[in-house]
């Protein structure tokens, strides 16, 4: 049997002996919590009952194999990937941590010792298989470690970011009936020690950076709390007696995880109500790592920045597969990503729409505030290279349709020669857009390859832009529920407007959201999809589980879309089958004239003035609509001083005159829609993720902004 490495070097300066180990358990009075693990097989009596020890099958096949137990040259754990990613690429570097103290760098094979070390770490404090684990912490190299050493133990991890509110927190500890708790930091366990001691029950506490002195205020001392260092020394020197001993006094019972074992429960952001328990078991996630190679075709030494939280199924399902690929990661955040962006030049970014909406105003302001001469040329570029990809799209195919008679032949002849030539036309003017502006902006983006946008709808605004200055935007869909991604477009397949085709072994069906009928392509309806990467059901909320899951193993995803119907010839040859979602039903707007609304297409419309900073849709159950609206203030003033509405040296703008000047801009960018905002109620306050009315992955929660100004909505309609 072949031992497994234990050495590495982001190992900390002390460790523990056989002999000194002991000591160190006693101290904390292990036994109330029945924390005899392998550390100390040596000392039980022979005729106590074997413990269980469950193990990730490919990453600890050796120790399984070398136990009589089945062992396995294939993934069937999340944490089997870390095995292959070592012996593949060793010594390269899998992450990079800048903003931590201390900053952080790991190699691949560091990562799998300190996964490895963390794992032996929790069996020596007292945690058995199936325990569930809460993971309350944000990005870090100590985040994956501990989500995976909770993993390649057997237990199950419940996560949540440190910026969720206490009450939050609070109910997803005890409803998921976590053991223990692993927090970011002191500061992090400052804030809801008192709550936590006084409503939750807790084994022990990890701190995954900082240490125990800068703990303050009543610490409950029947509570042991460990650094991540201590756990790390722990699982070192547990694991070294243990190969050591081989186990030869048959102290423990070896059993590897399977693939439907549960591996995480990710409670549910949700924009509207209480967050739900998704269960997600290996193969839910191992069908990602898998299968999104299609989308994302990483190479070994390509760079990826890091943005969203890690405990979101999106991020969290993307650096599990990137991670299988030999890429590196750094870790940013949304303060520092504009400098990190343009210091490591990324070949991919992974994040959500408002990033890629925040880069495009970014540009946008740059190109404003340039000289005359400069604005102008510059915008007559993008206009020309808008027009450009506008009939590339058309001669390629890759355009949309609901229609389901595709066009006569002669009509796509005429309709692919017109597009043809106009673009043959436009193509010098924007490859000569290419070399004297669109450069520079890729310079300052540094996106290389593409940027993967997922967790919400991307503006088709933005979408345009990027397509015409030759940013590679990708666009997918997904939910929690799906692991996260069932969707996603193609670099081959790039159909702007859409989610793309589904990824491998996924089926999607579109059904009338009444009678539940199969809808044929280009109809509108509810979207369902199945396939391996559906989740398990939601945590002890079987009638929740059974409103969204049927029995023939098809999901709602509560979403309104349609397919795009086959055609061998016309605009849309290329795009069959892709997916376009145009919203969630449960967002629909109904008024009282009985119409229907979809409000996010309205706010996308009115989210392209510089003026508008947020915008939420309201009008239910109201003769027309309304809207919320956080202003821009520095564009408003901007703009009032250019209509001569106040004098240069103003620097301040009425209520009633910001208001006349967003009705002029939402009247401009929502023309073309049949519906129309009425009244207006602004607000000061941004909608925020520490004010809860956003989620972690930045979407606005429109139940919590409507409770907020629910008195204000109702003045407006008097």
């Amino acid at each position: 049997m072949s031992a497994i490495p234990i050495s590495s070097s982001y190992a900390p300066t002390f460790s523990y002996s056989a002999r000194a180990l002991p000591f160190f358990v006693a101290r904390y009075n292990f036994a109330r919590i029945n924390l005899h693990r392998p550390v100390f097989c040596q000392f039980e009596s022979e005729s106590e009952k074997p413990l269980i020890r469950r193990c990730s099958p490919f990453l600890e096949s050796s120790l399984l194999s070398g136990n009589g137990a089945a062992a396995s040259d294939e993934w069937k754990a999340v944490p089997d990937i870390w095995r292959s990613s070592a012996e593949k690429y060793g010594n390269k570097v899998a992450l990079i941590d800048p903003y931590r103290d201390p900053p952080s760098t790991m190699t691949y094979k560091q990562l799998e010792d300190a996964i490895l070390d963390f794992a032996e770490g929790l069996r020596v404090i007292g945690i058995s298989p199936t325990e569930k684990l809460a993971l309350f912490a944000d990005n870090s190299c100590r985040w994956l470690v501990a989500d995976q050493g909770m993993m390649a133990c057997g237990a199950i991890n419940v996560v949540r970011g440190s910026r969720s509110s206490i009450e939050e927190l609070l109910q997803i500890y005890n409803h998921s009936e976590s053991v223990a708790l692993a927090v970011d930091n002191p500061e992090m366990f400052n804030r809801i020690a008192k709550r936590f001691y006084l409503k939750a029950s807790m084994r022990f506490i990890i701190l995954l950076w900082g240490e125990k002195s800068s703990l303050v205020g009543e610490v409950d001392k029947e509570v042991p709390v460990f650094t991540f260092k201590e756990v790390i020394c722990l699982g070192q020197e547990s694991r070294r007696v243990l190969f050591d001993s081989l186990d030869k006094g048959g102290h423990y019972v070896y059993e590897e995880i399977k693939s439907d074992d549960i591996a995480t429960l990710v409670y549910t952001s949700g924009t509207t109500g209480n967050p739900k328990g998704v269960m997600l078991t290996h193969q839910n996630l191992l069908h990602q790592v898998k299968n999104l190679w299609d989308i994302v075709p990483a190479e070994v030494g390509d760079r990826f920045l890091s943005m969203l939280p890690s405990w979101h199924a999106y991020e969290r399902a993307c650096e599990y597969f990137i991670f299988s690929c030999g890429v590196e990661q750094v870790y940013t955040t949304v303060r520092n990503l504009k400098d990190d962006l343009r210091r490591y030049q990324p070949h991919y970014l992974i994040s959500v729409p408002l990033v890629y909406e925040t880069l495009y105003s970014g540009i946008q302001k740059q190109i404003s505030t340039s000289s005359l001469v400069r604005k102008l040329v510059a915008l007559t570029f993008i206009r020309v290279s808008l027009r450009y990809m506008e009939c590339k799209r058309i001669y390629e195919g890759k355009c949309l349709t609901k229609d389901q008679k595709p066009p006569s032949y002669l009509h796509s002849m005429l309709d692919w020669l017109w597009a043809r030539v106009i673009g043959t036309i436009l193509f010098p003017v924007h490859l000569l857009a290419k070399i004297l502006v669109y450069n520079k902006i890729h310079s300052a983006i540094g996106i290389s390859k593409a940027g993967i946008s997922g967790g919400g709808s991307l503006s088709s605004h933005v979408d345009r832009f990027f397509e015409a200055i030759g940013v590679n935007v990708q666009n997918g869909y997904g939910l929690t529920e799906t692991s996260p991604v069932v969707a996603a477009r193609r670099l081959s397949c790039n159909v702007i407007g859409s989610v793309g085709h589904p990824i491998k072994h996924t089926e999607f069906k579109v059904v009338n959201s009444e009678t539940d009928e199969v809808l044929p392509p280009g109809s509108k309806g509810i979207l369902k999809v199945r396939g391996p990467q559906l989740m398990k059901g939601y945590y002890k909320n079987p009638s929740a589980t059974n409103q969204v899951l049927d029995r023939d193993g098809w999901l709602n995803t509560g979403d309104i879309g349609w397919i795009v119907p086959h055609h061998s010839t016309g605009r849309s040859h290329n795009s069959s089958g892709v997916i376009v979602v145009d919203g969630r039903a449960k967002d629909t707007i109904v008024l009282s004239t009985g119409e229907n609304v979809e409000p996010g297409q309205l706010e996308e419309a009115a989210m392209r003035s510089s003026l508008i900073h947020q915008i939420v849709v309201i009008g239910q159950d109201k003769r027309r609509l309304g809207a919320i609206i956080v202003p821009n203030k520095e564009e408003v003033l901007k703009a009032a001083r250019e209509f001569s509405i106040v004098d240069s040296n103003c620097s301040d703008v009425s209520q009633e005159k910001v208001t006349s000047l967003i009705y002029k801009e939402l009247r401009t960018w929502t023309s073309e829609s049949p519906f129309q905002i009425g009244p207006i109620l602004l607000v000061n306050d941004s909608f925020t993720i520490d004010n809860g009315q956003m989620t972690p992955t930045m979407k606005i929660r429109r139940d919590k902004v409507v409770a907020q100004y629910a008195d204000q909505i109702e003045n407006l309609y008097k």
